[in-house]
């Protein structure tokens, strides 16, 4: 069974009614991204930054995933699946999807702000100040905020050169170290690339290019692939 490994952005969870910062030009509902998606916005106001999240949360929780994510699900039926998502909601396992590794952190988690391995799963639940781990430590959202390390990072690049068939969905993949990853992809495997506008990807002639959105291309790629490599 050919292993898929699929890099997936915001645009994928777009087409669900979730914003994506790109579009939002830096302002989120009104919260400037720099200063509740960092951990000196963390150390300067705590509050904000639990508001921010706490909003964030409740609109990914009562989103629905689109034909995108579910066409990625069905894939499972014939492909060894992995989706690298740099999206912080849960819409690939409402979906369906088994597999599915989180480079920027789970909005539906919470950590202790003093330790990264003290995780607790909240749903949608809000974090509020006064929250606490069990080592006593504030909770924090389980996100990778800017400038911290992506602790998956390494293991997304060895699942990208584990893959059969590349496909990247609704990232224009220009941030690193996301950005990287299409790079460990070994030979010439089938690449593609499901985007609206052109994607700004090294050597693009190596990639088929499905100009669509998430929720229109992904179906219609999903059945090619079940053509061209099930069986």
């Amino acid at each position: 069974m050919k292993h898929v490994v699929v890099l997936t952005g915001a645009g994928m969870s777009a087409d669900s009614g979730l914003a994506t910062f790109r579009d939002s030009g830096g302002l989120w509902e009104g919260y400037d991204i720099n200063e509740v998606a960092s951990v000196d916005g963390w150390r300067r106001n705590r509050e904000k930054v639990l508001e921010f999240y706490n909003l964030r949360r409740k609109q990914a929780f009562e989103a629905e995933p689109n034909e995108g994510h579910l066409a990625l699900a069905r894939l499972e039926e014939y492909f060894d699946v992995t989706i690298v998502t740099q999206n912080v909601d849960n819409l690939h396992e409402q979906a369906g999807s088994n597999r599915v590794l989180h480079l920027h952190g789970e909005l539906t988690k919470a950590q202790s702000e003093d330790d990264p391995n003290l995780i607790y799963d909240i749903g949608g639940d809000p974090i509020r100040l006064g929250d606490t781990a069990e080592d006593g430590a504030q909770l924090r959202p389980a996100i990778v905020w800017f400038g911290e390390m992506v602790p998956m990072i390494e293991k997304a690049a060895e699942v990208v050169g584990n893959s059969d068939i590349l496909i990247v969905i609704g990232t224009s993949l220009v941030v690193y170290p996301a950005a990287g990853l299409v790079h460990y992809a070994t030979g010439n495997i089938p690449r593609y690339v499901i985007d609206p506008s052109i994607p700004a990807l090294q050597q693009l002639d190596r990639w088929e290019h499905i100009q669509a959105t998430a929720a229109d291309g992904t179906p219609e790629l999903t059945e090619k692939l079940i053509r061209e490599f099930a069986g």
